[in-house]
């Protein structure tokens, strides 16, 4: 049983879980500054959790029926090599959903007719995001999901309100988010390509322009940070530019990088943007307890 777990929740790419654990935190931390409900918070971050793996898997479930032989090797890795079938995909898929579910009738008994609307968009955006995905649109579903859907959903649930602080500081932590999955991307390049899918990435066509993009992503991230800090008048956020260096590290990797290379290299690249994510993330955290 243990290893049945082990096996599907690394097959989740449990490993980004902490993306979405970290931009929990963030809010969690700023809702407690506002008297918010402990409990409530809590059961936000299982359900998001679940349906983070369920989108995860999804993923794969709707991959798969498209790879091509240009595809990275690790890519659905555990179904060509016939270790689950894709109705044992779905079936997990379902499984996760279902937790997610009921997390989100706790907080509808608990919060009220507001958590069915946040709940219905999370929904929607688990179940088309493999569309999504493959129409250049992965990056907004993302930044939705867990920028201001996941920010402002876990404020409201802990404190009965929205606010807009909460949307900017959703906005900057998401972008490094959004980095993570664009650098997936762009890893994904030309197997992305030789299956004529439209990522945003190959929607630009030329790798060494969307490169650049690493730098547009971030960039936005740090404008909002800026905006972030003057607005809550919370200078320390600014010391998070330290992670800068970080950021051009990522960019000279994937300069480097092949599709189809050894499945530790996509990996290292891969791990580079999770955590300067987790980092400016814990950072956040960190300056918002000043």
């Amino acid at each position: 049983m243990i290893k049945t777990i082990k096996f599907w929740l690394e097959n989740s790419r449990i490993f980004s879980l902490p993306m979405t654990i970290l931009s929990w935190l963030v809010i969690f931390v700023y809702s407690l500054k506002a008297d918010g409900d402990i409990l409530n918070g809590i059961i936000a971050l299982i359900g998001i959790s679940f349906a983070h793996l369920a989108t995860n898997l999804f993923d794969d479930y709707i991959d798969y029926k498209k790879l091509t032989e240009n595809s990275q090797k690790c890519k659905c890795s555990y179904i060509k090599e016939g270790k689950a079938t894709l109705d044992d995909v779905l079936k997990v898929v379902f499984i996760y959903c279902f937790f997610a579910c009921l997390a989100g009738l706790f907080l509808l008994l608990r919060c009220g007719w507001p958590v069915i609307c946040l709940a219905l968009i999370g929904g929607i955006i688990t179940l088309v995001y493999a569309k999504l995905s493959q129409n250049g649109l992965s990056e907004v579903a993302v930044g939705l999901a867990f920028g201001p859907l996941l920010f402002e959903g876990v404020y409201f649930v802990m404190t009965g309100h929205f606010s807009f602080p909460v949307f900017i500081m959703s906005v900057a932590v998401v972008m490094f988010t959004i980095g993570l999955l664009y650098v997936h991307t762009l890893l994904d390049f030309e197997g992305d390509m030789y299956a004529h899918k439209k990522t945003l990435v190959c929607r630009i066509g030329n790798k060494n322009i969307a490169l650049k993009g690493v730098f547009v992503v971030y960039g936005l991230g740090y404008i909002f940070t800026i905006i972030l800090a003057f607005m809550l008048k919370n200078y320390f956020i600014l010391l998070t530019f330290l992670l800068v260096p970080l950021v051009f590290n990522i960019y000279n990797s994937l300069k480097t990088f092949t599709c189809g290379e050894d499945t530790a290299e996509f990996y290292s690249r891969l791990l580079k943007a999770r955590n300067v994510m987790v980092y400016y993330s814990f950072l956040i955290t960190l300056f918002l307890l000043f």
